[in-house]
């Protein structure tokens, strides 16, 4: 198991991590918390149903990786038609999503800092299915967010990313990368079965 999720009896995962496993993972879900930012909270007297029917943004983020969490809907071409029907579509669904992205960060955050360390420090991380796939997004959303600061774009054809010298400043980044498509790989499996 370590290393890579394998299944529960009757659904779920499990995942042995060691303490800077947890570490970097927690570091990196806060971190993507603090990216993805807060939510809106609604105003005191606000009308819940309202807040729920709140508008979001119209225009898409500036920061790429933002851009790549919460892309445009339509094509990004140059017309005025598709660009009002992208910026209509993102004002009525990027705050349902945002919210959806915070809450499996926030799954990862909590699912590690309810472990029960081993003598070594590590621990078996246990996952229902509802919070494999809480898991599951926030994996995707931490390697989309990786591959645009590393300009990752499609899959490394020429394997460029392997062969960093281990003083490139982009070497811990691309292990990352590597490591949490792993994890994101076998947990699909055990979802899968």
């Amino acid at each position: 198991m370590a290393g890579h999720f394998e299944p529960l009896p009757g659904g779920g995962a499990a995942v042995a991590l060691d303490e800077v496993e947890i570490a970097i993972l927690r570091s990196l879900a806060v971190q993507l918390l603090e990216l993805i930012g807060p939510g809106r909270a609604p105003a005191e007297d606000e009308d819940p149903l309202a807040a729920l029917f709140a508008e979001g943004p119209s225009e898409p983020p500036a920061d790429p990786a933002l851009a790549r969490l919460f892309p445009e809907a339509y094509a990004s071409e140059e017309s005025d038609e598709l660009r009002a029907k992208s910026a209509e579509f993102r004002r009525f669904t990027e705050n349902d999503l945002r919210a959806r992205k915070r809450d499996d960060a926030l799954a990862v955050v909590h699912g590690l800092d309810a472990l029960s360390p081993r003598g070594d420090g590590g621990a078996v991380l246990k996952l229902a299915a509802d919070d494999s796939r809480h898991w599951l997004g926030a994996l995707n959303d931490l390697r989309l967010t990786i591959a645009t600061r590393l300009d990752i774009t499609d899959e490394d054809e020429s394997g460029e990313l392997y062969r960093l010298p281990d003083d490139d400043p982009r070497k811990p980044m691309v292990m990352a990368y590597l490591w949490l498509g792993v994890l994101q790989e076998t947990l699909i499996d055990t979802l899968m079965s």
